[in-house]
């Protein structure tokens, strides 16, 4: 039986595979050829992150089809229900990347309060011309310790995002549509661990109360923070968003960042993807960083181990 890694996967995913008894093909097979490459090859499953889409074409131009999987947490690049209906298994890796993801969340807010984003494109343009000035520039830098976190999307990945604010030090504030509770876990040395409920509340309340804002919610028919919900919101916040691209209105945000009432932001993934609004790019108050959220060597380990697990779980 033979599995398609269209977007790769972990050697420990392929190995856990072939001792299964699946013949594992990691080829790169562009969109367009992807069709005919799954059934002149007889491929039973595919795998795919982000790049790769499986959409109803796809599904019904290749009966051969038996499982889809996605190393990863959303799966909007992918029609799940005709997919289901048609008798394919469907599955992904929801918990797998949650500690990458929050702790990218926490590089784009520590690089954001320090101006750390903006200093690493000067200091090697005018570090050794301008040090002074430069360091005059970068001094009012603020903690984030006390300042409260707003977190919107209280599922595996904002909750290890909360993990991390509570050890810091942070005033966390959550709001989901489907949490009304959730209990954070925090693990110390020696099995010792305590636990702290936080509830939700909504949007509108969350976004007048927090300094900082992540966003964790899966893909949208419209904004969740566009003009009107940035109008709310104190002088000087910073948002983040690690999540899907048009979680956020980019022109508002924009306007925003050029007008102070946001400090900052911290992007990881854009609306138009892969070629972002080269505004953006260009915005000295922006940290950047091209859709990495789950792309640790861990959080890579752990996808391709638990999609081999399902897989060997379905068809075996």
């Amino acid at each position: 039986m033979k599995v398609l890694a269209n977007d790769g996967i972990s050697q420990s995913g392929i190995e856990s595979l072939e001792k299964a008894g699946f013949e594992v093909i990691t080829t790169r097979v562009a969109q367009e050829q992807l069709k005919d490459y799954i059934n002149k090859n007889h491929i039973e499953v595919l795998l795919v992150r982000s790049p790769t889409k499986v959409k109803k074409e796809l599904i019904d131009a290749c009966p051969n089809l038996k499982v889809i999987g996605r190393g990863g947490v959303g799966m909007d690049n992918i029609d799940v229900d005709y997919a289901r209906s048609k008798g394919i298994k469907v599955i992904n890796t929801p918990a797998a990347s949650s500690s990458s993801v929050a702790e990218l969340v926490f590089s784009h807010l520590f690089g954001g309060v320090r101006y750390l984003h903006d200093a690493n494109r000067n200091m090697p343009l005018e570090g050794e011309s301008r040090f002074k000035d430069l360091k005059k520039s970068y001094a009012k830098g603020m903690e984030l310790r006390g300042k409260t976190l707003g977190i919107i999307g209280f599922g595996r990945i904002g909750r290890e995002v909360a993990k991390i604010a509570l050890g810091v030090g942070m005033k966390v504030i959550a709001s989901d549509s489907k949490v009304g509770e959730a209990s954070i876990d925090l693990e110390f040395y020696n099995h010792q661990s305590i636990k702290i409920p936080i509830k939700t509340e909504p949007v509108s309340e969350l976004i007048k109360h927090s300094d900082f804002i992540s966003l964790h919610v899966p893909a949208q028919d419209k904004p969740v923070i566009g003009k009107k919900e940035i109008a709310q919101m104190k002088d000087g916040v910073g948002i983040i968003n690690t999540a899907r691209g048009g979680v956020i209105d980019e022109e508002a945000l924009l306007e925003a960042l050029e007008s102070g009432k946001v400090a900052f932001a911290g992007l990881d993934t854009f609306e138009d993807e892969p070629k972002p609004a080269i505004k953006l790019l260009m915005n000295e108050k922006v940290s950047l960083s091209p859709h990495i959220g789950a792309s640790t060597n861990e959080a890579q380990d752990r996808i391709g181990t638990e999609l081999a697990e399902q897989i060997i779980d379905i068809l075996k």
